[in-house]
């Protein structure tokens, strides 16, 4: 039941990750249009994006309403996603000799596998439902 509920999640996640991952790769290319270097560029796209993210991954892959909480949670999480996402977009792009473009399709790639992971498992998680005393006065689950 659980990794039938994290597949179905999973698979929504593509969509609303993917949408953000567009927001994020379209906007890096924006500011690397606008001569911003490739680091700043790649950290002010992916704090972008997690706005547009939060907001879809909420409703539509965890069906949970957005807040402020929510959003600091989600946030908080998507720091992981961050440092990998930055990290690996400025070591490709300067230790690899990869066009920064590419570097940074690879970040979010590799950000993307942590985020939902963090998700789906810190950050959305439903707290277990309370034990009840059965009618014979036995706890039951």
């Amino acid at each position: 039941m659980k990794a039938r509920l994290l597949a179905r999640q999973g698979s929504r996640y593509v969509l609303t990750g993917g949408a953000a991952a567009l927001v994020d790769i379209g906007l890096f290319m924006a500011f690397r249009a606008s001569d911003i270097m490739v680091v700043p560029a790649a950290l002010l796209s992916f704090l972008m994006a997690t706005v547009v993210n939060y907001r879809l991954t909420a409703r539509h892959v965890f069906a949970t309403s957005s807040s402020m909480r929510g959003y600091a949670k989600f946030l908080a999480a998507a720091g992981v996603g961050l440092v990998v996402n930055v990290s690996l977009t400025g070591l490709l792009s300067a230790q690899a000799a990869m066009a920064p473009v590419f570097a940074k399709i690879v970040g979010v790639g590799a950000a993307f596998v942590f985020n939902f992971l963090l998700n789906a498992l810190l950050v959305f998680r439903k707290p277990p439902a309370p034990i009840s005393p059965s009618p014979s006065g036995r706890t039951a689950r």
